[in-house]
């Protein structure tokens, strides 16, 4: 033992090198371990998943049963319709989430203590991001099931079905970022949620995603048109009901790149002057 220690150099703390920055591996590991209490989170408090669980629920059965006819002549008919738009909308009103959760950890003192601890300083924020995925899994999932046990039949096949889940999840995480820059900026949770609805109201209504775009006023539907959610709900339709993996897709993926690219180094940037 005595032969260990003395082999074993001392460096006086004025002489120690320590590192300004965590490793690439460091970031992955700690922000695995954020996106776990993210979860841990939602176990432990389940009324969080209301948004994701009921709202599709309530949402199907509701504009269902009270357009389907008047649209689309029965309700059998609207289901094609009437799916994949439910779907677009609950999931990215579901990235709001991540903003006003953001907003409610740093308000209560959480970051602070995520300051003192030798993690990567990106790993909260991250964690966060990841683990609302899972968020907008359980409002996918759910929406198909409910339209599957209304007598929706996507003629695209399961794969089609997968792959339309998975474009959406991708398009709301990049959404996400938008709300979390929201969530570091604002100074309370209610008025990032106030700013996000009044973004996500007129996105999500006037779009494509309950009505026919001829049905509406000439001069509302070049902004239905260029909307990109109209374009999403267009894709998801499309792999749904035919299988194909159109232009609106590489549209929406577009998209999806374009915000992550402006609002990931906004949000990271912002995050960075207070964490």
């Amino acid at each position: 033992m005595s032969t260990l220690i003395a082999s074993t150099p001392i460096v006086p703390a004025s002489q120690r090198t320590l590192k300004s920055r965590a490793g690439l591996g460091l970031a992955l590991r700690n922000t695995l371990t954020m996106a776990g209490r993210g979860l841990i989170k939602i176990r432990r408090t389940p009324e969080q998943l209301m948004d994701v669980t009921l709202q599709p629920i309530l949402f199907t059965l509701m504009f269902t049963y009270i357009f389907g006819g008047a649209i689309s002549g029965d309700v059998a008919s609207y289901l094609p319709v009437i799916i994949p738009g439910i779907l677009v909308q609950t999931v990215i009103t579901t990235s709001v989430v991540t903003g006003v959760q953001l907003r409610e950890d740093m308000d209560k003192g959480v970051f602070d203590r995520f300051r003192s601890l030798p993690i990567a300083r990106i790993a909260p924020l991250s964690g966060a991001l990841l683990a609302d995925t899972v968020r907008y899994a359980i409002a996918t999932t759910l929406t198909f099931t409910m339209g599957y046990i209304m007598g929706f039949r996507p003629a695209g096949g399961l794969l089609a079905v997968v792959a339309a889940g998975v474009l959406v999840i991708v398009c709301s995480w990049a959404m996400s970022w938008i709300f979390a820059f929201f969530g570091v900026i604002a100074r309370t949770a209610s008025s990032v949620q106030g700013i996000s609805m009044i973004i996500l109201f007129p996105l999500t209504f006037l779009s494509n995603a309950f009505v026919p775009v001829g049905t509406m006023p000439t001069w509302l539907q070049w902004f239905v048109n260029i909307n990109p959610v109209s374009h999403l709900v267009t894709a998801v339709r499309d792999l749904t009901n035919t299988g194909t993996f159109g232009g609106d897709a590489w549209i929406s993926l577009l998209g999806a790149a374009v915000i992550v690219a402006i609002f990931a180094p906004l949000t990271v940037r912002a995050y960075m002057r207070k964490a």
